[in-house]
């Protein structure tokens, strides 16, 4: 599988962890982009921008991957919700500041010169005491919004990082705490019971079904096709309902050697020739 890329330095905390997640994910299923992209309707090169940190996934998306690989949607939909907001306020801040100085600009800009300006008279000029210097009436209010702006951002990324590390401390707890933890949930066991009905091989695991399965496949249909090439002599790796690597080697093999189109899928022809 090809390793993944850096993610860029500049991504948001909440950002690179949902990022982290999905591809962990990703990895764990075996999916290619073009199977992840037919499984979730969403385009091969979308999926590289979400799972490269260029682009942040849409919330159906994030639901998609989670429900194809049958993990709880809720904790990435809340890191999907922290990421989305803190993007929002980073967009928001720049334009506020933008509009603050565009409002200063206007109010230091100088008199029209071509107005002229009655001149004082003489004895008037000599007894004017002189003018004091300070900033230029109204501007307080524009240094107050730009600080209070500015507290607003630290007190977002203050919370950002608080909830980051309630989540992790969370997740620690629960892997010491809770048995209802993913090692105590372990994948579906599959047995083969290798016999003969009606003159075909059978495990026993999908009822004698012949239906087509393709790389990334799960379930009693994949565990069936495992056990048959196995009696036949060639090692798909485990017997644990997964389509994966070593199950399309060993699926290869035994098409080239029964004489079929050697294309990794498992159809009738194939099925066939696995049942006797």
């Amino acid at each position: 599988m090809p390793r993944s890329r850096t993610l860029p330095g500049e991504l948001d905390p909440s950002a690179r962890q949902l990022v982290t997640r999905l591809r962990r994910l990703k990895d764990h299923s075996e999916l290619t982009m073009r199977q992840l992209a037919v499984k979730t309707g969403y385009s091969a090169k979308s999926w590289e921008r979400y799972l490269g940190g260029t682009s942040l996934p849409p919330r159906e998306a994030v639901e998609a991957l989670a429900r194809i690989t049958g993990t709880d949607p809720v904790p990435l939909l809340a890191l999907h919700e922290i990421a989305a907001d803190s993007r929002n306020s980073r967009r928001a801040k720049p334009a506020a500041q933008q509009q603050s100085e565009q409002r200063e600009r206007e109010q230091e800009q100088p008199a029209d010169p071509a107005t002229p300006h009655p001149r004082p008279p003489a004895a008037a000029t000599a007894h004017t005491p002189p003018r004091a210097t300070g900033p230029a009436p109204g501007r307080f209010p524009h240094i107050a919004l730009t600080a209070g702006i500015a507290a607003l951002a630290v007190a977002l990324t203050a919370a950002l990082l608080l909830m980051l590390r309630l989540d992790d401390e969370a997740g620690r707890a629960a892997v010491t705490t809770s048995p209802r933890t993913t090692a105590a949930s372990p994948p579906p066991s599959y047995t083969c019971r290798i016999t003969r009905v009606d003159g075909r091989w059978s495990a026993g695991i999908n009822k004698g079904r012949n239906t087509e399965i393709v790389y990334g496949a799960t379930g009693a249909d994949v565990a069936e096709a495992q056990c048959l090439l196995r009696r036949a002599g060639i090692s798909p790796g485990g017997i644990d309902g997964m389509f994966g690597p070593l199950t399309l080697r060993a699926v290869k093999a035994f098409q080239d050697r029964a004489g079929l189109t050697v294309d990794g899928m498992l159809g009738p022809r194939s099925w066939k020739a696995l049942r006797g």
